[in-house]
């Protein structure tokens, strides 16, 4: 005689993580610095270090106008909670023991003003990332995965050295306008999210997209993905919500084995 199959879990009894909720601003901005720690390690594993370039932020959920930032010259791979660092409207570091990268506020701080849906905004000069934007050209529906940038990216076509001054950082932010991505010609990624965990993930799953593109541009003519199909897969992955989701399992591999990073 056999046995009768096991009945199904009720849905209630399933466990399905969803981003956080917070009673106050200390929790929040708590919250927004470990998970700002957390992406820069991971930015590190990937390799995405390019000398003291790259930056993650965040805004602090109290003082709108101010976001926290990895410190100038300090590897992807060692920052902790503790050496992040808070910078003003005007540039000026207000919490922190470091300097702050200019090109960092002169990007981050135009993006976030001209944006205040934006809570964070990755860029780095990660390798497929840079090598794309050298040719001046948009990601293409090629996969599933770059469907979720499908006509939300932008280029900014442009090159005039370091970004240094706020005249350019509202020029790419003019560029970016309402999309989650641009790519900066000859330079390198920005995307932006509603949280640190969205940021993130898009410019890692972006970065991930050169690398298709170049490769199989290398290998033949690929067969692209039909507008109205990039539309409507488009919409399946690429809000912010999805993006959160999808980098749960990076952010639990960080948690799991860096522990200092929350020091």
């Amino acid at each position: 005689m056999t046995n009768p199959p096991p009945e199904p879990v009720p849905m209630d009894q399933l466990q399905f993580a969803l981003p956080q909720t917070f009673e106050t601003v200390e929790e929040e901005r708590q919250h927004r610095k470990e998970r700002l720690v957390a992406a820069l390690r991971l930015f590190g594993r990937f390799g995405f270090e390019e000398g003291v370039a790259g930056h993650i932020t965040a805004r602090d959920p109290e003082w709108t106008d101010h976001f926290w930032v990895n410190p100038f010259g300090m590897s992807f791979k060692h920052i902790r909670v503790s050496d992040l660092i808070l910078v003003n409207h005007e540039g000026q570091v207000v919490a922190g023991r470091h300097h702050v990268n200019q090109a960092a506020f002169a990007i981050h701080a135009q993006v976030h003003a001209a944006r205040p849906d934006v809570v964070a905004a990755a860029h780095s000069h990660s390798l497929h990332g840079k090598t794309l934007s050298s040719l001046g050209e948009l990601l293409e529906p090629l996969t599933q995965d770059v469907c979720a940038f499908y006509e939300d990216h932008s280029l900014f076509d442009d090159y005039t050295g370091v970004v240094l001054d706020a005249e350019e950082g509202r020029r790419i932010a003019a560029a970016l306008g309402s999309h989650k991505a641009v790519i900066l010609r000859n330079h390198g990624l920005l995307t932006v999210g509603d949280s640190v965990d969205a940021a993130a993930w898009w410019f890692i799953t972006m970065e991930r997209s050169c690398q298709v593109q170049l490769l199989a541009k290398a290998a033949g003519k690929p067969v692209h993905i039909t507008h109205e199909n990039a539309l409507v897969t488009r919409e399946q992955l690429g809000n912010d919500l999805v993006a959160w989701i999808n980098y749960q399992p990076l952010f639990q591999q960080a948690l799991r084995s860096e522990p200092d990073m929350f020091e």
